[in-house]
């Protein structure tokens, strides 16, 4: 397996805050999300992934998110034999020190 890229909470946080125009996706479950997101970040649970391919682009590059970082990696692991440029959020929401919104 290739080794995927990984970004932590605090410089994800810093390019947010900079700016930078990022695409964020938290595949936590509905529950989860409720408690806030990542401003900016589109929900879609793990189990949706297989069948939301046609959401993605194998131009752009995708930050994942979940709660610790687990369930995130083997989601950017499928996206990434799938062909897609992909992040892990190491850590996840429970490392996340910075803004969190409502869903959407």
């Amino acid at each position: 397996m290739t080794e995927i890229k990984t970004i932590t909470t605090d410089e994800l946080n810093k390019k947010l805050q900079n700016g930078e125009d990022l695409l964020l996706v938290d595949v936590r479950e509905d529950e989860e999300v409720e408690e806030g997101m990542i401003p900016g970040a589109r929900h879609i649970k793990m189990g949706d992934i297989p069948e939301s391919l046609d959401k993605f682009e194998k131009d752009k590059e995708y930050i994942f998110i979940c709660r610790s970082g687990n369930r995130s990696g083997n989601v950017a692991h499928y996206m990434q034999e799938q062909g897609y440029k992909v992040v892990n959020m190491e850590g996840g929401m429970m490392n996340w020190g910075g803004e969190t919104a409502p869903k959407k």
